[in-house]
Parts: structure tokens; C-alpha cells; sequence
């Protein structure tokens, strides 16, 4: 996915759960950046055989077995979104901190939310 589109997923998702803010927009920036990133470097390494180990012939001419630089930059790019996520409030523990209050699944019928008014 794009970057500009990335970032409108996030700003969507923000105003779904009501924690949109223009203070938050160069952090917002920063991470669909990070994700449009994760995905060109996820699809080269579908590309690319998408083998979780490669040979690596090192100074001496011996080849070993060594992690895909590739996975592993998307593996890094994958926990500073995390990151940035949970700095935003895009995760539920995060959101909870953020506000308080637990994500609420579905609001609750005419009934429910009448007796649910007079327990608090």
C-alpha cells in the first residue's frame, strides 16, 4: 500500500475510536512511511524466493547459512510501526492507557444501555 493511503487508513481508524489530533500528524506521516517501507520490502522478499535463510560467503570464502536481510528488515520495520502504533493509541492496551476507557465492541441496545445508565 502507498504511503498516502496508509495514512488515511490511520487517520480513519483515529476517528473511529475519537483520539484524532493535528499534534499527531507528523507522527502519523512517520509511520505510514515505516509501513509503506514494510510492504516494498515484504514484496521483494516474496520476489525474491522468500527463503528465510541465504547463503552468505563471507571474507575467507566460507559460505554459511545466514537470517534474510530481507526478513529481517521487515521484521525491524514491523516493531517500529508497533511502536508508533502504541504511541498513537492504535493498540488496545495502548488506547486504554490513552483514554481509560476499553474498546467498546458493539453499543449496547435501548434496554441495555438504560440499565446500564442506572448502575453508574
Amino acid at each position: 500500500m502507498t504511503k498516502n493511503r496508509w495514512k488515511m487508513l490511520i487517520f480513519e481508524q483515529m476517528d473511529a475510536l475519537g483520539i484524532r489530533d493535528p499534534a499527531y500528524d507528523s507522527v502519523v506521516e512517520s509511520l505510514s512511511a515505516i509501513l509503506e517501507q514494510r510492504d516494498r520490502t515484504f514484496k521483494e522478499f516474496r520476489n525474491s524466493g522468500g527463503q528465510s535463510a541465504v547463503e552468505y560467503t563471507n571474507k575467507a570464502g566460507a559460505t554459511n547459512l545466514s537470517k534474510n536481510p530481507l526478513l529481517v528488515l521487515w521484521d525491524d520495520l514491523n516493531k517500529s510501526a508497533l511502536a508508533y502504533w502504541r504511541e498513537l493509541g492504535l493498540t488496545p492496551s495502548s488506547y486504554r492507557k490513552l483514554t481509560g476507557d476499553a474498546l467498546q465492541k458493539e453499543k449496547p441496545s435501548g434496554l441495555a444501555a438504560a440499565l446500564q445508565s442506572l448502575e453508574r
